[in-house]
């Protein structure tokens, strides 16, 4: 089969090229998809320019964790999919590839209306999101939200599913002001969304709660914006690190606000999760979330996957760039073709 590799296995975006590899065949509990369309993600480009994640389960030398496609082969015991089937999955890697293989567990069915290139789209943000508001800051209709990277695939997902479970006030910061009117203006979208780049967010945020805060935050970024976050947390209020783009230590950190304020918090990935655990993940999904969301298009949908742009696999290195250059607003896919 083709697929996408490294020159040299580690390089940046230009080193990206479709090459020959070994065609995959399911083992015992999986099944061999041929691959029409896969996600990019933040977390192939940090694979792609450090080197593969220490997962026996990974692919060493392809990207790529979310997937969609036809089934064209099963591994002994699997009982519920047939050949033909159209999926969407999550993967630990490979999905830069015309076939992959999978734990059933970690596959969905794929609605009828969706699209391939929309189905592929959801598993790794509108799972992550999951786990973050769901699962972790156990989100309520009385709780107030600020989510950080709100144009990121995972940001829009978070802020939908919050207003989903009927929060009324959704605060984002995004990095543009097209980023942030575009946040406020979708249906189910921020309810006020702030340009990091040109104002300080905590700021913005204590103004516009009247000093008050919000109970929950979802955060990417880390270093940066902790001591701002703390700050902005209500009494009971959640913290949830997705990321740590700007950095993993913190020094100089007053804790007092952490114990006054009664703050938890937590921190979560997805890809290094037993497979048992996304197994659950995904049935969960598929009965609380899946079936509620739609294209873009579709102007009833409670929920919607937002897509960016969707390149030729051949261009995979100009989508690596448009990632790297935080162009995006929503998903930036690649047609398998």
């Amino acid at each position: 089969m083709r697929a996408v590799l490294i020159k040299g296995g580690i390089g940046s975006a230009d080193d990206l090229y479709i090459g020959n590899y070994e065609n995959p065949t399911p083992s015992k509990g999986e099944i061999l998809v041929k691959i029409v369309a896969a996600g990019v993600n933040r977390l192939d480009i940090m694979q792609r320019s450090r080197g593969p994640p220490a997962l026996p389960s990974a692919s060493k030398d392809i990207l790529g964790v979310e997937f969609s496609g036809r089934v064209e082969g099963l591994g002994e015991g699997v009982s519920d999919f047939q050949i033909g089937d159209e999926v969407l999955g999550l993967a630990p890697g490979a999905a830069y590839a015309e076939y992959i293989t999978v734990r059933s567990g970690t596959v969905m069915k794929k609605p009828a209306d969706l699209g391939f290139v929309e189905a592929a789209s959801i598993p790794e943000v509108w799972f992550t999101a999951f786990q973050a508001i769901v699962l972790i800051a156990h989100v309520t209709a009385n709780d107030t939200v600020l989510v950080h990277a709100g144009a990121s695939g995972v940001g829009l997902a978070a802020i939908q599913l919050a207003r989903f479970l009927g929060v009324k006030t959704v605060y984002a910061t995004a990095g543009s002001d097209e980023k942030a009117n575009f946040l406020s203006s979708i249906k189910n979208g921020a309810s006020h969304a702030v340009n990091y780049k040109k104002q300080d967010f905590a700021v913005e945020i204590d103004k516009a709660t009247n000093g008050k805060g919000v109970d929950v935050i979802v955060d990417f970024v880390g270093q940066d914006y902790f001591s701002r976050n703390i700050n902005l947390l209500r009494t009971d209020g959640r913290l949830v690190l997705l990321a740590t783009l700007s950095g993993k230590e913190i020094p100089n950190v007053d804790l007092g606000p952490i114990l006054y304020k009664r703050i938890h918090i937590g921190g979560s990935t997805l890809r290094t999760r037993s497979l048992e655990y996304q197994a659950k993940l995904t049935s969960r999904f598929v009965d609380e979330v899946l079936p509620y969301i739609k294209g873009e298009t579709v102007e009833e949908s409670p929920l919607k996957t937002y897509l960016y742009t969707v390149y030729p696999w051949q261009d995979v290195a100009e989508a690596h760039k448009d990632m790297e250059a935080n162009k995006n607003t929503g998903k930036i896919m690649l047609r398998i073709v």
